[in-house]
């Protein structure tokens, strides 16, 4: 099975600038959503994200779709990774995040269902 990146958060600190940046260096649509987020929607093919504000932490994190996120999780941890959130509801997805074995944290997001209808 392959998982497809289907979300990238940026963090940074300074959310005004890196709004114009996303926007102006490649075209990508920025929609402030409140004090530290705004979704991200890049061209059609390419995985949407988000700019979220964070202090003085900066850096890069891919979601990435699977079909079962208890059992990636639980894949993840045999193969040397930790889980840093587990499985939240946040309302539009249900998403967990882990480390691999470098430290850099990786978000595994359920895939939504099929509709068979």
């Amino acid at each position: 099975m392959s998982s497809p990146i289907v979300h990238i958060d940026i963090y940074g600190s300074d959310e005004p600038a890196q709004h114009r940046f996303y926007a102006e260096l490649f075209g990508w649509q920025v929609d402030a959503k409140g004090p530290g987020y705004a979704l991200v929607r890049t061209p059609p093919g390419g995985p949407d994200g988000a700019l979220v504000e964070s202090g003085n932490a900066t850096g890069v994190v891919f979601g990435v779709a699977v079909d079962d996120l208890d059992a990636a999780l639980e894949r993840a941890a045999a193969l040397g990774g930790t889980v840093v959130m587990p499985p939240t509801d946040n309302g539009w997805v249900v998403k967990a995040q882990i480390t691999d074995p470098a430290g850099n944290r990786v978000t595994l997001v359920r895939s939504a269902p099929t509709d068979v209808s």
